[in-house]
């Protein structure tokens, strides 16, 4: 299945070399671009991407409203792209306020260009782009700085199964599907496959209303469940 992508960013050359790399894979389609965040919210509600780069500070509107608008549009629209946040600074509030709107994690314009095909892939199949210790460090540090619990998270978590909670957890400290699985089987559960792994943490999602991993993440720490330094 092709990945349908748009880029939204101030700069024409960033743009323009983006959509040359991810043009060039065979399962990649770039269907748009915008230079700002409100015409990067009309080009997506037009093409229908599966994934918006975005970039986070750009003129008329930033990346951040943008995320928001597109993670939580209006009643009538149905479409939710996939967010995955572009920025120069690995320590940005405003990545983090976009990782508790919903979007699937970010990554730094200056990475890699294998890194970029890998994090729209990773982010089109529905997993949060969370492997890298900086993206942990980035919501520990603003949870510790400026904690905005949503609802009462430690509340929230009641709602949880002893396993779910501690599925929970390990996603928190950036534990892949397959690591979880085997830090189970470690402590004498009776979890040997990734797939039931992915339905603890389905469930998990679905009981806190939480729409990725990132966002488990955040709600984890905001919960006092991990707190930062743990993840490291």
């Amino acid at each position: 299945m092709t990945i349908r992508v748009i880029i939204v960013d101030d700069q024409a050359m960033v743009r323009a070399g983006f959509a040359a790399l991810l043009s060039a894979q065979a399962d990649i389609d770039v269907v748009g671009e915008a230079p700002d965040g409100r015409q990067g919210v009309q080009v997506s509600r037009t093409a229908h991407p599966d994934v918006v780069l975005m970039d986070v500070r750009m003129p008329e509107m930033d990346g951040l409203t943008a995320a928001r608008e597109l993670l939580s549009p209006p009643p009538g629209v149905v479409h939710r792209p996939k967010v995955l946040m572009l920025t120069t600074f690995d320590i940005d509030d405003y990545v983090y306020e976009a990782l508790r709107a919903g979007a699937s994690g970010f990554l730094l314009k200056d990475a890699p260009p294998a890194d970029l095909i890998a994090a729209v892939r990773v982010v089109a199949s529905g997993e949060a782009l969370l492997a890298p210790s900086v993206t942990r460090r980035l919501i520990a540090d603003f949870v510790q700085q400026r904690p905005a619990p949503r609802k009462d998270p430690a509340l929230r978590l009641k709602g949880l199964t002893p396993r779910e909670t501690e599925v929970l957890e390990l996603i928190a400290r950036g534990l892949s599907n397959q690591e979880i699985a085997g830090h189970l089987v470690l402590a004498g559960h009776l979890v040997l496959a990734e797939q039931t792994v992915k339905t603890h943490i389905g469930r998990v999602l679905a009981k806190l209303d939480l729409r990725d991993r990132a966002q488990a993440v955040i709600f984890a720490y905001e919960a006092g469940l991990v707190r930062p330094g743990d993840s490291d």
